[in-house]
């Protein structure tokens, strides 16, 4: 599956679309890692445990963008985003959302 950010896949043409696709998820943050977070805010550096639960969660909506994509008959996904946003205090909502297409080589 190729997924990109570009509109168009350079040395592919695209034969269908399927229209937009998405892969989504909402997390909470545990209390220990908001402790955590809330220290090492005092002193700077990275959030180690937060950048990894992001990471984490951006790699799983990927999984399901495609799984969409797929079931729709796609081989590619393009104009790919992730979005993310707060809900409540401790939720966060990540997305990625694209168009499934089917392309082939030109």
């Amino acid at each position: 599956m190729i997924v990109t950010t570009m509109n168009d896949i350079p040395g592919y043409q695209v034969d269908e679309v399927y229209g937009e696709v998405m892969g989504l998820t909402v997390r909470s943050r545990n209390i220990g890692s908001q402790i955590g977070a809330a220290f090492k805010s005092i002193a700077g550096g990275e959030l180690k445990g937060m950048t990894k639960a992001l990471t984490d969660s951006r790699n799983d909506v990927l999984v399901g963008l495609i799984a969409v994509a797929v079931a729709k008959g796609a081989n590619a996904i393009i104009a790919m985003r992730f979005d993310t946003s707060e809900m409540g205090g401790n939720w966060t909502e990540i997305c990625a959302y694209g168009t499934a297409v089917r392309v082939h080589k030109a």
